[in-house]
């Protein structure tokens, strides 16, 4: 590789921890544990389901540490898939990595205005745009998110010592922050976490549940396995930075989830009433833990709290930007992007990659928080597949490489995944529903435009890496196809549920008992519709996904077919002179081997060995030059072809044509050859077989040769 093009080692120990820690722990941590994680499991259920996921996660950061330190390469993930299993396997992991890490770049840029107006009101929302899903765009808002996201890809371009620094110093603010909060308000308090469960289900099922979706709550830890060449310390220690990076996300996540519920309005009687009414509530109310600090603490607290927030979010973005522009650079190496994004700049940072991964975010705070939320519930699945491949890559390296304990842990973080996904994937196989319906439909669609990729991918592959694995082709089709379904299947007992409430609030509201026949009918047809919306929809999906495939296959067989023809090819230029354009040295090999093996089966038949030599090629060379002797030899070799039009003519690679003769006294001929000594048996068998006795009579201008 170009020196100019290296990554610089300057990464230290301190710095990567705070990178793992940074990005896997930002908004969600303050505001969405609350509102998600007390609702489905209560404060004990949650805290109980945060150790088991993050036991879990360490299983997987051990996985990542193997593999680190057997490919010190950048493009983490990626690159392990890559190496242990090929580039089609590299792809797919890219894909849904690349979508991981987008969406909670995503999330964190969009959730910029929603600090603002948590603490600064609604001083950012002018100019309405429209209303998409029930959450109104406000330009505003959405003009701020795309400057944070210009601003930190400027930043992580030009200042990459100073961007490490920072988040040394952002990730020691919000981990004391949170650390103060919690320890002033639980010391306050009296400890009464009554329900400590959720009443909707038993608790070991909230245990669960809370555990299952813990890849979301520590995505990103992973992020320094892209910085692998930048590193300044040993392989070894970064065992220690992600489990010692897990340990303090789990810590922090634990503390926000007890500290929300120590305090709450007194118009509620328990914390689970207050958490329910989250919804209707605004400021300081709408966000649990801030509110318990203000309770116990004051506004200090608050102060606290607020910029141990916006540190949460800012080292997100830039760890998000960073851990992707590693990922766009090894993308661009490998020809998956154009090669121009895998270049490093001036400041010793790949800038181009760090622009795309913006580039490509700059639109979405346009689309609002409640589809950013749907793109977001989708990262527990892409996490979920990601750690699969990483496991079943240690798997495979561990037995290769008889390492026995990896080898366990490698099979245990599969098995976990495996079931990680049968959970997620499959709606009231454990619950109601995992995601919500159109997180399915967002996890088809990027499914599809992968497979739509992989076949530009194909098409330009000039050193066909691709293409040589239909598991992802298969894969990536049955995945759209699955996830279709389980989205049609959501979306019609959505539908059938809203019919349903629809007809019971009308006769709630009227008070009528009689069947109204025109309500019903209503009713049903708006539930027909939105069938008929989504069986078309999955339809296209699955069409769509089974044409690029079936274009693969073509891409590949065609490809295949002239791989065959070149090799023919190649076959025939090698088993050719390039002098005279008879049968080469090798063709004479195979072709004696071939008559030593009819001779001792007995199937070698009648058969004659002309053996022919041209008199005087070296005087020729000597008076008239090698040019001339070569034309002689070609003009010889094609006297000679023109006679044995009916055999093959070869040379014995001492001489280009040998001594001109049919008769029975071979064993000369035969040992000069290069038959091995032993096989006097065969040779006398050559002997006898060989039944032309009379002699060749030329035309004199042939025997002027």
């Amino acid at each position: 590789m170009n020196e100019n093009n290296k990554l610089k080692r300057t990464l230290s120990p301190v710095g990567a921890i705070s990178f793992s820690l940074g990005t896997s722990i930002g908004w969600g941590s303050l505001v969405v544990t609350s509102n998600t994680y007390l609702m489905q499991a209560g404060p004990l259920g949650s805290t109980l389901g945060m150790i088991v996921g993050g036991c879990v996660m360490l299983l997987i950061a051990y996985c990542y540490s193997y593999l680190m330190s057997v490919y010190p390469d950048a493009g983490g993930a990626y690159a392990y898939s890559r190496e242990v299993f090929g580039h089609d396997h590299g792809f797919l992991t890219a894909w849904f990595l690349s979508l991981v890490y987008l969406a909670i770049l995503w999330a964190n840029a969009t959730s910029i205005p929603l600090f603002v107006r948590y603490f600064a009101g609604d001083a950012l929302m002018i100019v309405r745009l429209y209303t998409v899903f029930g959450y109104d765009v406000y330009l505003g808002e959405a003009l701020l998110s795309v400057l944070f996201l210009l601003l930190t890809a400027v930043l992580c371009s030009r200042f990459k010592r100073a961007m490490e620094y920072s988040m040394i110093a952002m990730a020691a603010i919000f981990t004391i922050g949170i650390m103060v909060a919690f320890i002033g308000g639980i010391t306050r308090s009296g400890f009464s976490f009554s329900p400590a469960f959720a009443p909707d289900s038993a608790g070991f099922s909230q245990v669960v549940k809370i555990a299952v979706i813990s890849p979301w709550a520590f995505i990103g830890f992973e992020n320094i396995s892209h910085f692998t060449e930048e590193a300044s310390f040993p392989p070894r220690r970064n065992r220690r930075i992600l489990f010692l990076s897990i340990l303090i996300t789990t810590l922090l996540y634990i503390f926000i989830t007890l500290l929300s519920v120590t305090a709450y309005p007194p118009e509620y009687a328990t914390w689970l009433d207050y958490i329910r009414d989250l919804g209707n509530l605004s400021g300081l109310k709408a966000l649990p833990a801030f509110y318990a600090a203000e309770h116990y603490m004051g506004s200090f607290s608050v102060g606290i709290l607020m910029l141990s927030l916006l540190c949460l979010i800012l080292t997100s973005l830039i760890g998000n930007v960073t851990a992707l522009s590693r990922l766009f650079r090894s993308l661009g190496r490998d020809k998956v992007l154009p090669g121009s994004f895998s270049a490093i700049n001036r400041y010793g940072v790949p800038g181009r990659a760090i622009f795309l991964a913006v580039g490509v975010s700059v639109f979405f705070p346009f689309l609002g928080r409640t589809v950013i939320g749907w793109i977001v519930d989708v990262t527990t699945i892409g996490a979920t597949l990601i750690y699969t491949f990483v496991a079943s890559a240690v798997t495979k390296i561990a037995a290769e490489r008889h390492d026995t304990k990896e080898r366990v842990i490698g099979v245990s973080g599969l098995i976990l995944m495996a079931a990680y996904g049968a959970y997620l994937l499959i709606p009231n196989l454990f619950t109601v529903g995992s995601m919500e319906t159109e997180s399915y439909f967002i996890f088809a669609l990027w499914s599809l435009l992968g497979f739509i990729y992989f076949r530009m991918i194909l098409r330009r592959d000039t050193e066909r890496r691709y293409g040589n694995s239909i598991i992802v082709w298969i894969s990536l089709f049955s995945l759209v196809m699955f996830i279709s379904l389980v989205w049609l299947c959501r979306s019609i007992l959505d539908a059938t549920g809203e019919g349903m409430s629809a007809i019971e609030s009308y006769y709630t509201a009227t008070g009528i008992d009689e069947v109204q026949v025109g309500v019903v009918s209503a009713a049903l047809d708006g539930v027909r519709g939105v069938i008929s919306q989504v069986v078309t929809t999955v339809v296209l999906l699955i069409a769509t996904s089974l044409g690029v495939l079936i274009s693969n296959y073509n891409i590949v067989t065609r490809r295949a077919h002239i791989s065959e023809h070149e090799l023919h090819r190649m076959q025939e230029v090698v088993s050719r002179d390039p002098l005279t354009g008879v049968k080469s040295r090798q063709s004479f090999t195979e072709l004696e081997r071939l008559v030593d093996e009819r001779i001792v089966s007995g199937e070698a038949g009648s058969f004659g060995v002309v053996v022919c030599d041209m008199n005087g090629l070296k005087e020729i060379n000597d008076t008239y030059g090698h040019k001339v002797g070569d034309e002689r030899l070609k003009e010889a070799s094609a006297l000679i072809c023109g006679v044995f039009s009916h055999s093959p003519v070869v040379p014995d690679g001492r001489r280009r044509i040998c001594r001109l003769s049919l008769r029975p006294r071979l064993y000369r001929q035969i040992r000069a050859y290069g038959l091995p000594r032993g096989a006097e048996q065969e040779q006398y068998s050559l002997r006898r077989r060989f039944r032309c006795r009379r002699r060749i009579g030329f035309p004199a201008r042939r025997r002027q040769l």
